[in-house]
């Protein structure tokens, strides 16, 4: 999920239509104002079911979850909501205060996102509660996980990759020159589409990648190439201020077993200018100077402590367009491709190790963790489909 900063045009709404009730459900109210709020929410983070029939069923199954919650008697703590908050934003690529007071300039109400986030953050420990005795998961059924699993990673991808600043001023024009770009017919096309648009080290190159295996790519982008042929391309992603292209060139099967990696540890150090030439520059100097992730640690020396960000998370913990150009990336690698803060900030992006998974324990708790996700979402949504058989549900 990508926050665009953009400004929305479109009428607004009357001071004195925003409480009308939209549908009511039980004894609570849908208003017009929740369901602008919630429009608005979900079109600067750039995500699926915005459309206003969308929201509102979306808003009536959140009336619902929070009068189980209600009668339940849960209650999340302080700590455990600020918690919740912190790993949403942390998807956006943004500290918690930034991402709300960024959600607040584009006229999103803090009140509206921390509800947002509390009540999916209770309902799922509601589901815990109610629902964690039965999760018990066979040595059989993690056996079959791990098999279907081993099997996708003997699948490797030829890719080309365009990926396109987008700072929020030109955020609008980017999103048509992608649609423009996911209308090529030939991989030649969209090379010199990657020479003219790209920021990556591939642009040259006409955004060519070399082979890849499919488990070293991040976990959203996956099931889209397994969806295409040779030479289609996918929908544009989102990402922060850029948006990505891919085109699947060749895929195949091969007998070599997939690495899995238990964590990946990269540092990200930010210049400021963002895309400019003397920013650009600085990061070519810095290049030359360091070796190794633990040089970056003297040139941040005497600066703010958020210009050099060094982490190791599992995989599937990395921001999205991080985790695209890590998979690129050999230890001491550095790629250049990123921005931050509305492409005021250059990320000079340097992959430092991948730990690798070679705990057969850790590889079946990981499965059975996942098969008691599977299986924990399956009676969240029957639970959600019977309270909605017995409610109240009305439109005015």
């Amino acid at each position: 999920m990508v926050l665009s900063l953009s400004t929305l045009s479109g009428g607004s709404l009357s001071a004195q239509g925003l409480f009308d009730p939209v549908v009511i459900v039980n004894d609570d109210v849908v208003t017009e104002y929740e369901v602008g709020q919630r429009q608005l929410f979900l079109s600067l983070l750039n995500a699926p079911g915005g459309t206003r029939d969308a929201v509102i069923e979306t808003l009536v199954d959140e009336k619902l979850r929070a009068q189980e919650i209600e009668r339940a008697g849960l209650e999340l703590t302080p700590e455990g909501l600020e918690t919740g908050i912190a790993e949403f934003a942390q998807r956006t690529g943004l500290p918690p205060e930034e991402f709300i007071a960024q959600l607040e300039q584009n006229g999103v109400e803090r009140e509206s996102f921390v509800s947002f986030v509390s009540v999916g953050l209770a309902w799922r420990e509601l589901i815990g509660a109610r629902f964690g005795r039965r999760l018990q998961i066979s040595d059989e059924e993690i056996d079959r996980a791990l098999g279907s699993s081993a099997g996708a990673g003997g699948i490797r991808v030829l890719l080309s990759e365009i990926i396109i600043p987008a700072p929020p001023e030109r955020r609008a024009q980017v999103e048509e020159i992608a649609q423009l770009i996911g209308t090529a017919q030939s991989q030649a096309e969209f090379s010199n589409y990657a020479r003219q648009y790209s920021a990556t080290a591939t642009r040259d190159a006409g955004g060519q990648l070399p082979w890849q295996a499919l488990t070293d790519l991040p976990p959203v982008l996956r099931p889209l190439l397994l969806s295409l042929a040779p030479g289609d391309v996918t929908e544009p992603l989102p990402l922060p201020d850029a948006v990505a292209l891919f085109q699947l060139r060749d895929i195949q099967e091969t007998s070599a077993p997939s690495q899995q990696f238990a964590s990946v540890d990269y540092a990200a150090y930010y210049i400021p200018g963002g895309r400019s030439a003397a920013a650009l520059s600085a990061a070519a100097r810095l290049r030359s100077e360091v070796d190794d992730c633990d040089d970056l640690y003297g040139t941040a020396k005497g600066q703010p402590p958020e210009v050099l960000v060094r982490e190791a998370v599992p995989p599937a913990n990395l921001p999205q367009d991080i985790a695209l150009e890590l998979s690129k990336l050999d230890p001491g690698e550095v790629s250049t491709a990123l921005t931050r803060s509305g492409g005021q900030s250059l990320m000079f992006l340097m992959l430092c190790g991948r730990t690798a998974a070679v705990n057969e324990d850790v590889a079946r708790e990981e499965a059975a963790a996942a098969l008691r996700t599977q299986t924990i979402n399956t009676y969240a949504e029957s639970y959600l489909a019977q309270l909605r058989a017995d409610a109240r549900i009305v439109t005015p």
